[in-house]
């Protein structure tokens, strides 16, 4: 079993279909999350901010990207905010949001060795703003948070239940990998993660795992270590 964890929760999967925030979807990432805290696993969270804003999107029609990207990573504090309240108030977890832009009113900034004595203490830790600059994508933010807290396994929670040999809403014949190698994610330019974030995983030897958040039970099973998804590591 996994004794700490970094899940990253896509921003898209707090979305409902027109984008903005589902509570519904939120609390249903919350209640898996749940399963798996009662586990005892200390948890680090990162939150996507696709559901509210795109940086790269935004560039297209004239913000300039640093820009975009500053209003992506304020839209992840929202998120973040969303999914701690609803972590507290209806399932009772203690959770602190720690933000990589000082959002003092909110969260606290980001400190390393305090993250570390939140989650000794039972807390769920929610790391917000991705690394708190521009043209990184918080896969990237997802990685690093995860090395920096010596996490177990970095988990990618997605609407897609693994990682394919193309993309499986468009090919019928799409095949799912159980387990990869990250030299091979990157050869073949998958798309689960760009590839700074694979890049970073492979040279501090961070296993990742790629599962649906939205199959009952999903997180707190492959906590426990049975098979869930599709397993990224060393080949």
């Amino acid at each position: 079993m996994y004794k700490r964890v970094l899940i990253k929760v896509s921003g898209e999967v707090f979305g409902g279909k027109n984008g903005g925030l589902d509570y519904e979807a939120i609390s249903k990432v919350a209640k898996q999350i749940s399963e798996a805290y009662e586990l005892s696993t200390q948890i680090g969270i990162v939150v996507g901010g696709g559901n509210i804003i795109r940086g790269i999107d935004s560039e297209k029609f004239g913000v300039l990207r640093t820009t975009a990207d500053y209003m992506g990573m304020l839209a992840t504090v929202i998120n973040s905010l969303a999914l701690q309240s609803i972590l507290e108030e209806k399932f009772g977890i203690p959770t602190r949001v720690q933000s990589a832009l000082v959002v003092s009113s909110v969260a606290e900034s980001f400190i390393r060795r305090r993250a570390i004595r939140h989650l000794e203490k039972g807390r769920i830790v929610i790391f917000a703003a991705g690394t708190g600059n521009p043209y990184f994508s918080t896969d990237t933010a997802a990685a690093l948070r995860a090395i920096e807290i010596n996490a177990d396994i970095m988990m990618k929670a997605t609407k897609v239940d693994g990682v394919y040999d193309k993309d499986p809403k468009k090919h019928n014949d799409a095949t799912k990998f159980e387990e990869i190698n990250y030299q091979d994610v990157l050869k073949k330019q998958l798309k689960v993660m760009d590839s700074t974030a694979i890049a970073l995983c492979m040279e501090n030897d961070l296993p990742v795992m790629v599962l649906d958040i939205f199959t009952e039970g999903n997180i707190k099973n492959a906590i426990l270590g049975k098979k869930v998804g599709t397993l990224i590591r060393k080949g």
